[in-house]
């Protein structure tokens, strides 16, 4: 049931970022942001709002939200694991939808945010209730839906029920994440469905890392179960602090790529993404995994042709 448009939510301020060593400059995380709306992105994920202990890379949340566009058509959104994040975020004024986690597994929730699995559930529903009353909405995402770090393999079943009991705390949507690149596309596209059922009439949304390599398969498989919004960071970077071996995330020109190409509308500017991804690779002083920031799009545009082949035509 292939679709002819899917959202897409813009990561890579906050996952793009959250695990990379060296602390990135508050102004080129805003710039980011500018970059990421000029090329059409309409819900971006900001900043999280978490212990700066835990993870440096998010220490400067209140100065991102602080330096904000403002803009009416985006939705700005942060991340939160607990009250005191959500009070956090709420408390910025621009903020405009706070992210709730939980977790699949025990082990994952008690490393990510000290709880059980049950306990992650709670709070996400906590948060969502807190968000309704303050005039904001709210999301949650279900991490290590297709795989654990620590336990292995996750039950659909479990997710499912997780997923149930979300919904009715009245979220926008539900997520289902890889968080750590280990789905196939059978998978992805048996979860999806199931979840779909139970939570309906409520969008679900996902999130893939490509650590394995089958964060694009993964995409299709979740559009064709009937997923409406896809996560995607530009340039494909990524990962959990809490999760050993989680890597980047499918990259958001490459998504935007593959869904143009097979006639899935994004409202993303291609041109402006890969522009984006060589401004972003400059800043971070490093080649970033996504493969169409590398390649370019098709067809190549006459600018970015070799000279002979200009020539030639």
């Amino acid at each position: 049931m292939y679709t002819n448009s899917i959202e897409m939510l813009e990561v890579s301020p906050r996952d793009g970022l959250q695990n990379e060593p060296e602390q990135v400059p508050t102004a080129t995380k805003l710039a980011l942001i500018e970059r990421a709306i000029a090329a059409g992105s309409r819900r971006i994920e900001v900043t999280s709002f978490v212990n700066p202990k835990a993870v440096p890379q998010m220490a400067d949340a209140d100065d991102v939200c602080a330096g904000l566009p403002d803009r009416d058509d985006v939705t700005y959104i942060g991340l939160v694991m607990n009250m005191r994040g959500a009070e956090r975020a709420i408390a910025t004024g621009r903020i405009n939808q706070l992210g709730a986690v939980c977790v699949a597994t025990d082990t994952f929730a008690h490393k990510n945010q000290r709880q059980t699995s049950d306990g992650s559930v709670d709070m996400a529903k906590q948060i969502i209730a807190l968000a309704k009353q303050s005039g904001l909405t709210a999301q949650a995402t279900i991490a290590a839906s297709f795989g654990c770090p620590f336990e292995g393999e996750v039950a659909e079943d479990r997710v499912v029920e997780m997923a149930a009991s979300l919904a009715q705390a009245g979220p926008v949507e539900i997520a289902l994440a890889d968080t750590i690149g280990v789905g196939n596309p059978a998978q992805v596209a048996s979860l999806v469905a199931k979840v779909r059922k139970i939570i309906d009439p409520l969008p679900v949304r996902l999130h893939f890392h490509n650590t394995r390599g089958t964060g694009l398969a993964n995409v299709w498989a979740a559009i064709g179960a009937g997923a409406s919004t896809i996560d995607a960071s530009i340039g494909g970077l990524g990962g959990c602090p809490f999760a050993p071996g989680a890597a980047g995330n499918v990259a958001t020109e490459d998504v935007a790529y593959m869904l143009e190409r097979a006639g899935v509308e994004t409202s993303l500017d291609l041109d402006a993404l890969i522009q984006t991804n060589r401004w972003f690779a400059d800043a971070m002083n490093k080649d970033l995994p996504a493969m169409v920031g590398k390649a370019g799009g098709f067809p190549r545009v006459a600018e970015d042709k070799p000279q002979d082949e200009r020539e030639v035509a």
